[in-house]
C-alpha cells in the first residue's frame, strides 16, 4: 500500500544510542509474553489473534526500550522491556475487545477492574482472569519494592490516566468525531502514556525526582513535552495505520487535516513543526528553569543530579523512540533516512538545531514592537445568551470609588478617565447576573485589582533584564494573602492596598481548607506573570502549547472558578471537581475567553505595550503567516472551544453526575455551575465589544508617545524599587 504522504525531516535533539542488553531483553521478553498468554491468543472465543509469535517478533519492544533506555543494566532492561509489550498488548487487545465493536459499558467495567492490579498500599488481592491483568501483577509486584511511595502515587495516576483514558478514544470513534487541535493534545498526553513512560525512565536510570519538585511548572513541563514529542512523532508513524486501515481517528495529523482543511502531507509538516518546537521547549525548561528551580527549593547536590539524569533520560527516550519508529514494521516508514543524524556532526542537547529547525527557532527570540492597526474583528461564536445583573449602576458607582481610594489613578497606571472606559462593572454584571449587591461589587473589584496589576506588572518588568525583581515582587505580594488573615505587612501602593483588602474580604469567611486553596490559586497567578517576564526579558515568543496552557494562568480565572467551587462544596464534593471531565470544561470556557481578548487586544499588546503574550502572535510566529490569517485561525480556535464545551456539557457531565449517584438537587447545582461558566464565555465577549480599554482612538489618547513608562505618583517608590 502507498504511504498517504511523505515522512517530514525530524528535529532530533541527539543521536540514538543502543544499550549492549538488547539480545538478552528479546530472549527474555519472547519468553515473557509466552508465560502470560500474549501470544496466539485471541482477544475472545472465536476472535482473532491478537499477537502471533512472527507479529512480537516484528515489533521488536525490546529494541524500542534498548534505544529509549541505553544505559540501564539488564535486570532493568528486561523490567522495562516487559511494562512495554505489556502496554502494547494491552492497547491491541482493547481495540479488538472494545474499541472495534464501540463496547461503551464493556470497555468501562473491563478498565476499573484493572484498578485492582496496582494497589496503593498492601499485595494484590484480585485474582487475574486474562493476559492484562495477569501481566500487570507481575510487573506490579516486580517493580513496585524499587521505588518509593510518592513514585508509586505519581506511576497509579498516570497508568489509570493511560487507561481510563481509553474511553475517550472510544466514545470519539463511536460518534464518528475527530477532536480539535488543543483537546486532543491534552487527552493525547494520557491516552498515549507518554506521562507513563516518564514514570518508567525513572526507574530505568536510578534517579527518582525528589517529591518536592515532582509537581512544578518546570517537571510538568520537561514530561509534557516529552509527552507530546513522543506521541506526535507516532502520529506521523502510525497515520497510515491508524487512520487508513483501523479507522481509528485519534490521529494529530488527521486533526490538522481537519481542522485547518489542508492535504495529509501539509497536516503532516505542521504536525512536524510542533514535534520540533515542543522539543525546543524541553530543552529551553532543561537550561533556563530547572536552574532557578533549583535554588528556589534549595535541592541538594544530589537531588539536582537527579533531576538532570532524569531529562537525560527522557532525552534518550526521543531519541530512541524515533529510530524504532524508523525500524518496526508497527509503522510507516519506507523511504525514510534511518541514519537520523550526521556522524561526526555536533552531539548532545539540541546540538542537530544545526540541521533541523533553526530558522523558525531564531524567529521566536526576534521580535521588535511595531504597528499593527485595528484589528478587524471577525464574527465570533456566541451560542449562550447575555444576562445582565439588575445593580450595574450601583456597582460601577461603588466599585469605582473603591478604586479610587485605593489610589488606582493616581499613581501612573490609570487615569480617572480610563477606570470610567474600561468599565469593569458591567463585565462583572454579566458573569454574575443573579449575585446580590455585596457580591457583585468584589467580584469587580477583583476584577479591577487584577487588569491594574495586569497593567501594572508588564510596565515594571517586561522590558528590563531584572530577573530578581519579578521573584521579589511576588513574593511580597504573598505576604498580603496571609492564611491567618492577620500577619501582613503595611501597603505601600495602590496594588497592595487593593490585594490586601480584597484578600481579608473574601478568605476571611472561607473555611480553612478552601481558604489554602484560594491562596494556591493566586500563587499560580502570580506564578504565571514571572514565567510571562522571563519570556519578555529572553524576547521569546512562546511556543503554542505552552501558551495556551498558561495562558489560563496568566488570565486571571482560577482564583474566580474556584470561589464559584467553594459555594457549592456543600452538595458537590470537590471529587468532582476535580475529574477530567470538569476541568476540560472549565479549560474549554477559559481559553474561548482568552482567544477573544488576544483578538480584542492584539492592537494594544503588540504595537502600544510591546508584549508577546497574544495567541494571533503565536499564531503569526508559528505558522509564518499574516495577522488577518491568524486572527482566523485564533477564531477558529475559539470556536472549536464553545464546542467542546457544549459536547462535554451535554454528553459527558450528565454521565459523569450518574457516576456520582447525584440526587436531583445535586444536579441542579452541577447545572447552575455549568450555567455559570456559559454567562461568563457570553459577558466576556459582550466586555470586550462595549469597553474602551482596547479601542484605537483610547490606545492613542492615552498611550501613544508613552513608551513603556513606569508607574509615577505618591506611593509608587516601593512598587518602582522592584523594577531597579
Amino acid at each position: 500500500m502507498a504511504q498517504p504522504f511523505e515522512l517530514p525531516e525530524f528535529y532530533l535533539v541527539h543521536p540514538a544510542r543502543l544499550n549492549p542488553n538488547l539480545e538478552g531483553a528479546r530472549v527474555h521478553t519472547r519468553q515473557w509474553a509466552r508465560d502470560f498468554d500474549m501470544i496466539d491468543t485471541p482477544a475472545f472465543e472465536g476472535g482473532e489473534i491478537i499477537w502471533s509469535p512472527a507479529k512480537l517478533e516484528a515489533m521488536d519492544y525490546a529494541l524500542l526500550c534498548a534505544y529509549t533506555h541505553p544505559e540501564c543494566s539488564g535486570e532493568i532492561l528486561n523490567l522495562i522491556t516487559d511494562w512495554y509489550v505489556w502496554v502494547f498488548f494491552f492497547d491491541d487487545h482493547f481495540l479488538e475487545l472494545y474499541k472495534k465493536p464501540k463496547d461503551i459499558k464493556g470497555a468501562k467495567k473491563y478498565l476499573d477492574g484493572l484498578r485492582e492490579f496496582m494497589p496503593l498500599h498492601g499485595a494484590i488481592t484480585a485474582t487475574p482472569t486474562n493476559p492484562v491483568e495477569a501481566g500487570l501483577t507481575d510487573l506490579w509486584e516486580r517493580t513496585i519494592p524499587m521505588m518509593s511511595q510518592e513514585w508509586k502515587v505519581r506511576f497509579i495516576e498516570s497508568t489509570l490516566n493511560l487507561l481510563v483514558e481509553c474511553m475517550w478514544e472510544i466514545i470519539n470513534i463511536d460518534e464518528g468525531r475527530v477532536a480539535n487541535p488543543i483537546d486532543y493534545i491534552e487527552m493525547r498526553r494520557k491516552v498515549g502514556g507518554a506521562p507513563w513512560s516518564a514514570n518508567l525512565v525513572e526507574v530505568a536510570v536510578g534517579a527518582e525526582v525528589p517529591d518536592s519538585v515532582a509537581r512544578t511548572r518546570p517537571l510538568r513541563v520537561l514530561r509534557d513535552t516529552f509527552a507530546d514529542g513522543v506521541h506526535l512523532r507516532n502520529d506521523v508513524f502510525s497515520y497510515q495505520r491508524e487512520v487508513e486501515e483501523e479507522g481509528e481517528n485519534a490521529n494529530m495529523v488527521l486533526v490538522l487535516e481537519t481542522a485547518l482543511g489542508c492535504t495529509a502531507q501539509e497536516a503532516a509538516e505542521a504536525t512536524n513543526d510542533l514535534i520540533s518546537s515542543r522539543m525546543q521547549q524541553f530543552e529551553h525548561t532543561v537550561f533556563t528553569e530547572l536552574p532557578i528551580l533549583f535554588d528556589e527549593y534549595h535541592l541538594r547536590p544530589d537531588e539536582r543530579m537527579a533531576v538532570l539524569v532524569y531529562a537525560r533520560g527522557l532525552q534518550d527516550w526521543q531519541s530512541g523512540g524515533h529510530e524504532w519508529h524508523m525500524r518496526s514494521s508497527r509503522y510507516m516508514n519506507s523511504n525514510a533516512d534511518k541514519a537520523g543524524w550526521v556522524p561526526g556532526g555536533p552531539t548532545g542537547l539540541g546540538t542537530l538545531g544545526a540541521r533541523f529547525g533553526i530558522p523558525k527557532r531564531f524567529n521566536r527570540f526576534t521580535h521588535t514592537p511595531h504597528a499593527v492597526g485595528p484589528t478587524s474583528l471577525p464574527e465570533f461564536t456566541m451560542p449562550f445568551t447575555l444576562r445582565v445583573n439588575p445593580l450595574l449602576d450601583n456597582a460601577r458607582r461603588h466599585t469605582t470609588e473603591w478604586a479610587r481610594t485605593m489610589g488606582m489613578t493616581t499613581e501612573g497606571v490609570w487615569t480617572d478617565r480610563q477606570l470610567a472606559g474600561f468599565d469593569f462593572a458591567r463585565c462583572c454584571a454579566g458573569l454574575h447576573p443573579d449575585a446580590g449587591q455585596d457580591e457583585l461589587d468584589l467580584a469587580t473589584e477583583w476584577t479591577i485589582w487584577g487588569t491594574y496589576a495586569d497593567d501594572l506588572f508588564p510596565m515594571l518588568f517586561f522590558h528590563t533584564r531584572d530577573v530578581v525583581g519579578p521573584r521579589a515582587f511576588v513574593a511580597r505580594s504573598l505576604e498580603f494573602a496571609p492564611l491567618d488573615c492577620a500577619t501582613m505587612p503595611s501597603p505601600a501602593n495602590a496594588y497592595e492596598r487593593g490585594l490586601a483588602d480584597l484578600w481579608l474580604r473574601t478568605a476571611l469567611p472561607l473555611a480553612d481548607q478552601h481558604r489554602a486553596q484560594f491562596r494556591r490559586s493566586l500563587e499560580r497567578l502570580f506564578e504565571s506573570w514571572l514565567w510571562e517576564a522571563d519570556h519578555h526579558q529572553q524576547n521569546r515568543i512562546p511556543d503554542p502549547v505552552d501558551y495556551i496552557e498558561m495562558r489560563r494562568e496568566t488570565w486571571g480565572s482560577l482564583p474566580t472558578m474556584s470561589l464559584a467551587g467553594f459555594g457549592r462544596a456543600e452538595l458537590i464534593p470537590a471529587e468532582f471537581f476535580a475529574t477530567s471531565q470538569l476541568r476540560g470544561l472549565e479549560c474549554s470556557a477559559m481559553d474561548q475567553a482568552c482567544f477573544v481578548n488576544d483578538v480584542f487586544s492584539y492592537q494594544k499588546e503588540i504595537e502600544f505595550d510591546g508584549e508577546l503574550m497574544n495567541m494571533v502572535l503565536v499564531v503569526e510566529n508559528f505558522l509564518g503567516c499574516g495577522k488577518d490569517q491568524a486572527v482566523a485561525i485564533v477564531n477558529d480556535l475559539a470556536t472549536a472551544r464553545i464546542e467542546q464545551f457544549v459536547r462535554t456539557r451535554d454528553h459527558e457531565i450528565p454521565t459523569l453526575c450518574e457516576e456520582f449517584g447525584f440526587t436531583a438537587e445535586q444536579r441542579r447545582a452541577v447545572d447552575g455551575y455549568v450555567r455559570e461558566l456559559e454567562d461568563w464565555m457570553a459577558a466576556i465577549l459582550d466586555w470586550h465589544r462595549t469597553t474602551a480599554r482596547y479601542g484605537s482612538a483610547e490606545l492613542v489618547r492615552s498611550r501613544g508617545g508613552r513608551g513603556f513608562a513606569l508607574p509615577t505618583g505618591f506611593g509608587t517608590s516601593a512598587v518602582r524599587m522592584f523594577a531597579s
